[in-house]
């Protein structure tokens, strides 16, 4: 298959990522610009180094060094992640030349639906996850559960301590819960309130 026929499945399959499924999702502009330009640098090196007679050692040292770079302006979750290997993979995929062409083209289509149905909203809506700073240690987890529970209108699944400051008499918490419509407040609950506001 030509290259030029896997260099524009790869742009189409990106601008699909990244226009019709990234941006009405997340609507992080800034991101726009990485997930194309890496998209596109990955694809430049790729194409290069597989038409070129260059080292093994040389191939491997140019993707160490695109391995090391890092975003330190903002933090990216993990799905910015994913969507960010999806346009590497993606690149390194239209760079090689490939006899088996089809087979690089549904290899593309993959990794697009991959992101399409992993990411859907409708995909466990109501689970959510949250960093909550007590203003009180509970060392009960019952207790914490009840209180992270009336905090966030929701049912907790698990939560995990990550910090405890005995100095300062706060605790983080890693919470996974899920929205759920008010339930009646149990006697549980109304004690850890207590506990917490006295």
């Amino acid at each position: 298959m030509s290259a030029f026929i896997l260099i524009g499945a790869d742009l189409c399959a990106i601008s699909l990522l990244v226009f019709a499924v990234y941006f009405p999702r997340h609507h992080r502009r800034d991101m726009i610009v990485a997930f194309l330009g890496v998209n596109a640098g990955v694809l430049g090196v790729t194409y290069a180094m597989a038409n070129a007679e260059i080292s093994l050692g040389f191939g491997l040292g140019i993707f160490a060094v695109l391995s090391i770079i890092r975003l330190r302006s903002y933090e990216m979750n993990h799905v910015e992640i994913a969507y960010y290997f999806v346009a590497i993979a993606m690149g390194l995929l239209g760079g090689f030349p490939s006899s088996a062409g089809w087979l690089t083209l549904a290899l593309m289509g993959i990794l697009v639906l991959v992101v399409v149905v992993g990411d859907h909203p409708a995909l466990f809506k109501s689970y959510r996850q949250q960093i909550v700073v007590l203003d009180r240690v509970v060392t009960d987890e019952e207790m914490r559960n009840a209180v992270l529970a009336s905090m966030l209108g929701g049912r907790i699944h698990s939560s995990t301590v990550t910090r405890v400051d005995l100095v300062r008499e706060t605790m983080v918490c890693d919470v996974r819960f899920s929205s759920e419509p008010s339930a009646p407040v149990s006697s549980t609950t109304r004690k850890a309130s207590a506990a917490v506001s006295g």
